[in-house]
Formats: structure tokens, sequence, C-alpha cells
């Protein structure tokens, strides 16, 4: 279980990556008020926990329903997370983000702005709801998964903290120290992914 529990925190951390997002929270909110830019900080923390809570706990049964084996799956969701790791590694992650921040936004996107983008897809984004529900799956027993619902609020709690010192964490970190957190989460993003597919294909290998 520490193994399990250990390995869920890196891949969920790592994929979300909460200091990652500073800077792009800081953009997106730069027009708003402290008071409302708490405000949007911990109504979107609270959308992307329930987000990634529900698809630890019902991602399962849902790929079983729709006839997705687990290990075919983990290797799509190794596959995807090795894509965000080579976007982390060569910042092409960042550039997408921040070609979404650039645009102006109305009103009303300015009110949803925890919903989207910040709730969805930048904190429980396609990669982190892949990285649930393959940790979900892995999980050893009902003890384990309670503790990775834990690890969850958590990892996501983390970017309610970063979000509330985005200001700050931007100015300690600087250009140098971010683009070097980003390389390294990437390269452990990149391992971890590769093993994710390998589990996958010695899972599918021992299916009948």
């Amino acid at each position: 279980m520490p193994d399990y529990l250990l390995n869920a925190f890196v891949t969920l951390f790592v994929t979300v990556d909460p200091p990652g997002l500073a800077p792009i929270f800081m953009a997106l909110t730069a027009r708003l008020q402290p008071a409302d830019r708490r405000a949007v900080a911990i109504r979107s923390t609270i959308i992307a926990t329930v987000t990634l809570l529900v698809f630890a706990a019902i991602g399962g049964p849902v790929l079983a329903l729709l006839g997705i084996t687990v290990p075919a799956f983990r290797i799509a969701g190794g596959l995807l997370l090795f894509y965000i790791a080579f976007e982390m590694v060569f910042a092409k992650r960042s550039e997408r983000k921040s070609e979404q921040v650039a645009r102006p936004l109305s009103e009303d996107e300015i009110r949803h702005l925890a919903v989207f983008p910040i709730a969805i897809p930048l904190v429980a984004g396609p990669g982190a709801i892949s990285a649930t529900i393959l940790a979900a799956s892995q999980a050893p027993g009902p003890v384990a998964l309670a503790l990775f619902l834990g690890i969850i609020v958590v990892v996501v709690g983390s970017c309610l903290a970063v979000f509330m010192a985005a200001d700050q964490l931007n100015r300690l970190l600087g250009e140098t120290g971010r683009v070097v957190v980003e390389r390294l989460l990437g390269l452990v993003l990149a391992a971890l992914a590769v093993q994710f597919v390998a589990d996958g294909i010695k899972a599918i290998a021992r299916l009948p």
C-alpha cells in the first residue's frame, strides 16, 4: 500500500502541476479584485475536487459498462500522460495554456472563470482524470481507495494554496525556477507514464 499511495500521489501531483498553474491563474485573474480572485480560487478547487472524486469513484464501472478493460485504459492513459510529459519537457504545455490566456474575456466568461478554464481543464484536465481513473483502478483494497480519495483532496488543496499565494510564488520562483520545476516534473511524469504502459501490456498479455 505505501508504494501504491506514493505512486498515486506523485502521478496526480505531477499531472495537475500546482506550481505550474500559478502564473496561469494570475494571468486569468489579473483584472479581478483580490476578494474576487480568492472566491474564484476556492470555487475552482471545489469543482475540480468533486470532478476528480467522481471519476475515482465511478470511472472503473463506467469503463466496464463500455466494455473497456482496465489494462487497455491504463495503456491509453499512459500514452496520454507521456504526451503531457513531452509537452512539459519541451515547454509546449505552457505555450498552449498561455494562448488560452491571451484572448480577452467577456463578462460571462469572467463570472464562470472558476469552472472554465481554471477547474476544467487546467486543474481537472484529461491527464488528471486519466491518472485518477488509473490510480483508483489499481487500489489494492477499499482502504487504499479511501486514502487515494484523500490524496485527491490534498493535491487539489495544494492548488488552492498555490492560487492564494500565486503572486508571491511567481516572484519567488522566477522565470528560471519555473522552467526548471516544469522540466523536472515532466521527466518524472514521463517515467511514470512508461510504467503505466508497461504494466498495461503485461496485464493484457495475461488476459485469456
